[in-house]
């Protein structure tokens, strides 16, 4: 629990097979699934997912956050791409964990606006060229390269070029993001509702084949 316990993060959480089975349940089927699995050359083997659930008052400090973070968290949603990941203190980012997707699948019943997932819709394409523009000269092990300074600028021009929207999902329903989208999580409005479970996502972020080259090269 984080964030004055108003987010359970829930990282490898769900005890779910490579192909997304519960228990004796069935694999992960549906058009987004198709679409992804078409996308990258077939559908990977998928690691535990993440059950990442949202009470009400997210989003409240969270602890070892600073003031400056917390602003982000609350004015900017945490904004972020996933796999490019803050090492160190002062915070440097690397490309640590080049995803193939982002897969969300919602498990509760909530309002709209009950802490939404939001999305930069476009943001992909800016952080796409950024990325491959600032390591085409790059040699080596490429999740050892800095990337702090084309990450920061990038998401900057994605914030004044790209219209910020919140997306919403009912249970059997399927959220697919590309992996460079920039993306976040809103706070929890007043009106909002949800159940005692709380704003509940599961989600699946599978590495791509390939490594960073794949990253950087697919569409």
């Amino acid at each position: 629990m984080q964030c004055e316990r108003t987010w359970f993060v829930g990282l490898d959480a769900l005890p779910n097979d490579p192909a997304g089975r519960i228990a004796e349940g069935p694999p992960l089927d549906g058009r987004a699934v198709a679409f992804a699995a078409s996308e990258c050359g077939g559908w990977p083997a998928l690691h535990p997912a993440q059950i990442s659930v949202t009470y009400p008052g997210y989003p409240r400090p969270r602890a070892g956050e600073t003031e400056a973070g917390f602003r982000y968290r609350l004015d900017r949603d945490a904004a972020h791409v996933d796999g490019v990941i803050g090492v160190g203190t002062p915070k440097r980012r690397f490309v640590q964990e080049p995803h193939a997707f982002i897969f969300g699948l919602p498990m509760t019943e909530a309002s709209p606006q009950a802490a939404p997932l939001v999305v930069w819709p476009g943001s992909h394409l800016i952080l796409q060229a950024a990325f491959r523009a600032g390591l085409a000269g790059a040699s080596g092990d490429l999740s050892q390269v800095d990337v702090t300074d084309i990450y920061q600028a990038a998401r900057r021009k994605a914030f004044e070029s790209c219209t910020r929207k919140a997306i919403h999902a009912p249970v059997g329903g399927a959220i697919l993001l590309h992996r460079m989208l920039v993306h976040g999580v809103a706070p929890w409005q007043e009106n909002a509702w949800a159940g005692a479970d709380g704003r509940m996502i599961a989600y699946f972020r599978p590495q791509i084949r390939g490594g960073i080259s794949a990253w950087l090269s697919a569409r």
